[in-house]
């Protein structure tokens, strides 16, 4: 049976067992995770584009676009993977009976408890859910702001 009706429910019922501090758990390891991997995601993305853009093209083709975007997205899943096991650990951590007193608590314990390979849990599905979602929306945003005009060329070639 599920613990909340809804989000709704879920943020009243943290809210009103935890305070509103409650509705932020795992905030600070996300922002640790969550800049790095942008700064992977994009730099990939740039450098695999212009690899990829043949000889003579101004732009990369779709094809391109979608391969770059695709292993930009797991490389930065893959890159970021260890603060995302720690980011769940905390959120899915209970109000009773918390385990971690924090991030740095649930890196030590985690190690200590499962070693290394911990970090690493979901990695591969990380990975291979990244590719796909990633190669589209690059592609899509390239598109479009080629067509729109955010580019000086707008060609797009298949």
């Amino acid at each position: 049976m599920p613990v909340y009706r809804g989000p709704v429910h879920c943020i009243s019922s943290i809210a009103r067992t935890e305070g509103l501090r409650g509705c932020y758990r795992g905030f600070t390891v996300m922002c640790f995770r969550d800049i790095p991997a942008f700064g992977v995601y994009f730099l990939a993305y740039d450098v695999l584009c212009k690899k990829l853009t043949l000889e003579g093209q101004k732009e990369p083709s779709v094809w391109a676009l979608l391969l770059a975007g695709g292993l930009a997205g797991s490389l930065s899943w893959v890159s970021i993977n260890p603060l995302d096991v720690v980011k769940s650990r905390l959120q899915s951590d209970g109000v009773k009976n918390q385990k971690y007193r924090g991030m740095w608590h649930c890196i030590v314990d985690s190690y200590r408890t499962g070693g290394i390979r911990v970090f690493f849990t979901g990695v591969t599905l990380n990975a291979v859910r990244g590719f796909p979602v990633n190669a589209v929306t690059f592609a899509v945003y390239s598109i479009l702001l080629r067509a729109l005009g955010g580019q000086d060329n707008t060609s797009v070639t298949m």
